[in-house]
């Protein structure tokens, strides 16, 4: 899968994802940190690339409604640490079936994974 990741998520999670056989980019690396954000979505869609974030500027699906985009992630952890974010986001990438996100809205918290599927 082709992901995107916001200046907002750990770095750590490029080769966690690589070793995961994703193929991964991310904002800083593109030179588009502290860019607004319709900047950064619009180098994900660009790009083809699913886009994972923090960022709740991104949290209107009726704004990012399913099927009208390469994919969003919204990670909503309480206490969103670098190392909990890696591990959380890690763990999901594991056990969902994520190649079948494309096009989704995914929202990601401490239990749940919630899909919206075009």
């Amino acid at each position: 899968m082709k992901l995107k990741l916001d200046e907002n998520l750990p770095t750590t999670l490029v080769a966690r994802l690589r070793a995961l056989a994703h193929d991964v980019d991310t904002v800083p690396a593109e030179g588009i940190a502290g860019k607004d954000d319709a900047t950064v979505w619009q180098a994900a869609q660009d790009a083809g690339r699913f886009l994972l974030t923090q960022d709740l500027d991104f949290a209107d699906v009726r704004q990012f409604l399913p099927g009208t985009h390469h994919g969003l992630m919204l990670i909503r952890l309480q206490t969103p640490s670098r190392r909990r974010l890696a591990d959380r986001i890690e763990a999901v990438f594991k056990v969902e079936a994520v190649d079948t996100w494309q096009r989704c809205f995914v929202v990601v918290t401490d239990r749940k994974v919630r899909v919206r599927r075009p």
